[in-house]
């Protein structure tokens, strides 16, 4: 009953304007965000490695529409690709981009500026042995983004996508994108979306999940099984076997500061346990959706503001 309104709340600015103003709010939103700064990203970065998790960074912002901003954008991701590699952290790292922060819905030929920035960031990533996944936004926006996938995968073809489970159309996506070097990252799904475009029942939404891991584990290309359910964790490790794939060809994924034991599990086992690190100042919308995933989340928040307050 909660989702849809914090989804709402994700995108008004009065709301933004009073979460962001409780002085409490910052260090509560600290277990889901790395920090600001680059520096904050690198320090996450380096915690997680030693306990032999990967990571991928996601510097937040979404939905620019100043090209100032989609250039600054593209400057956050190369200085953190470079001070990975100055730590030696970045063989192996990811970053994840949002290409509505790139320029995607720039009033004037937003995707070919979101093309050529996101190339930006593939040759900075390349160029120190990490890769780039593009994020998935709202319904709207995936032939376009999938549209911009292929034209990269031209070029750089480790470059991998998300796709999410609640879309009635991820099913024949996943067949599409199942081949030989394709990565995907199969995710539930955050936005609020229409019916006609998504299913609205978790119990149909759960089966679609099911549904397409099965495409993809019996694929050619690199699943990234992004999910805290139990239930699914434990489905993708066993489709993962009868496929027979090994720890290297697939892996797990989890969002920071949620179920870090099971993270810390699901590394020790041996099967590479990635974790998605945001980081930067524009937090406010991607809190939200985090609050609307999960009941959990937002008694969290509930609670740290009133023992700060």
């Amino acid at each position: 009953m909660l989702r849809a309104p914090l989804l709402a709340a994700a995108r008004s600015k009065g709301i933004r304007r009073l979460v962001e103003a409780v002085p409490a709010t910052r260090s509560v939103v600290r277990r889901f965000v790395a920090g600001s700064e680059t520096a904050d990203a690198v320090r996450v970065a380096r915690e997680l490695a030693t306990g032999g998790w990967r990571i991928t960074l996601d510097h937040l912002g979404e939905d620019t529409t100043d090209a100032a901003q989609a250039a600054a954008t593209v400057a956050a991701y190369e200085a953190v690709l470079s001070a990975l590699a100055s730590e030696g952290l970045a063989d192996g790292a990811d970053v994840s981009v949002k290409l509505s922060a790139v320029g995607q819905f720039l009033p004037s030929n937003g995707e070919d500026v979101a093309l050529e920035n996101a190339r930006k960031i593939c040759a900075a990533a390349d160029a120190v042995g990490a890769t780039v996944t593009l994020d998935m936004e709202d319904h709207t926006t995936t032939d376009s983004t999938l549209g911009i996938l292929r034209e990269l995968r031209g070029e750089y073809p480790w470059v991998g996508a998300v796709l999410q489970a609640y879309l009635r159309r991820t099913e024949q996506d996943c067949r599409e994108l199942s081949g030989p070097g394709s990565r995907v990252r199969l995710c539930k799904g955050a936005y609020a979306e229409p019916e006609s475009a998504a299913f609205q029942d978790k119990a149909d939404v759960d089966k679609s999940y099911v549904r397409c891991l099965r495409v993809l584990m019996a694929g050619s290309g690199y699943p990234m099984v992004a999910s805290h359910d139990p239930r699914m964790i434990e489905i993708a490790a066993a489709l993962a076997d009868e496929h027979g794939r090994t720890d290297d060809d697939h892996e797990f994924q989890m969002l920071y500061g949620i179920r870090p034991e099971e993270q810390a599990r699901i590394a020790a086992s041996g099967s590479r346990m990635r974790v998605y690190v945001p980081y930067g100042d524009e937090w406010y919308g991607y809190f939200m959706r985090r609050l609307a995933e999960r009941p959990a989340n937002l008694g969290f928040f509930l609670r740290g503001l009133a023992t700060r307050s």
